[in-house]
């Protein structure tokens, strides 16, 4: 459990800024495990190897589009989590929240990768057929790039970062067991969902969700005026970033 006063330093004095913020932060531990989570869940009916996904993305495709989204909208939503944790952590046991944190966020940046290729392997179903994009995808399965590097951090990340988090206090002992589920979810281009998937989900929200809410208790509260004021410029950027992006 996360105690009151985590934000003084050695001397005793408060810390007037740290990076992302406690706003940002706590916001991103309780979002982030429940948006990845969705995505787990829409397609756990359907196998999880590459060829099953594919022929249910063109029987499914709003059903897989909606999956796949929510997954890399979760994986992308997670760094500010997994930073805020690192730095609680670090207060107390810096070398496991350095490189935790650090394998963890390399981690992030790999799945980020595959699902690019998961997007690209469904609009070829789109426009050149089911048999063509299985084709495809079989073909070019298990081409190196250079971000495969990156796919044995995220699998040992997570255990470096739940050890942290237990021997720092940051998290209990069921908690940290439920963050270290993360490290067997299935990584790579279109692998999708299995009870092995939501147990390492549900554990990260059990992990996450309730350090959120204690993150953002752990200061002054917010005025309704700021809070709306946030509100409007995070719509704004949002929606000025999707007209970029439609552009694009």
């Amino acid at each position: 459990m996360v105690k009151q006063g985590l934000f003084k330093n050695r001397e005793g004095h408060d810390q007037v800024f740290w990076f992302p913020g406690r706003w940002i932060g706590g916001i991103s531990m309780i979002v982030a495990p429940l948006v990845l989570l969705t995505g787990v869940l829409l397609r756990i009916q359907f196998h999880f190897f590459f060829p099953q996904q594919l022929e249910a993305f063109e029987q499914h495709p709003g059903l897989m589009a909606a999956s796949y989204n929510f997954f890399v909208t979760g994986n992308i939503l997670l760094w500010p989590a997994i930073i805020t944790l690192a730095r609680y952590i670090g207060i107390r046991k810096s070398q496991w929240a350095l490189w935790g944190g650090t394998l963890v966020i390399f981690g992030l940046f790999a799945r980020t990768f595959h699902a690019g290729v998961d997007h690209f392997a469904f609009q070829l179903v789109s426009l050149q057929g089911l048999e063509m994009a299985t084709k495809t995808v079989a073909d070019s399965y298990g081409g190196f790039h250079i971000v495969s590097t990156l796919n044995g951090a995220i699998l040992f990340g997570w255990v470096v970062l739940a050890i942290g988090a237990y021997l720092s206090g940051a998290m209990g002992l069921v908690r940290s067991i439920a963050f270290a589920c993360m490290s067997p979810l299935m990584l790579g281009v279109l692998k999708g969902s299995s009870i092995v998937s939501v147990i390492a989900t549900l554990g990260l929200c059990i992990a996450l969700v309730p350090m959120g809410f204690q993150v953002l208790k752990d200061g002054p509260a917010l005025s309704y005026k700021t809070i709306g004021s946030w509100l409007l410029l995070i719509a704004a950027v949002i929606i000025l970033l999707f007209f970029l992006g439609q552009a694009g």
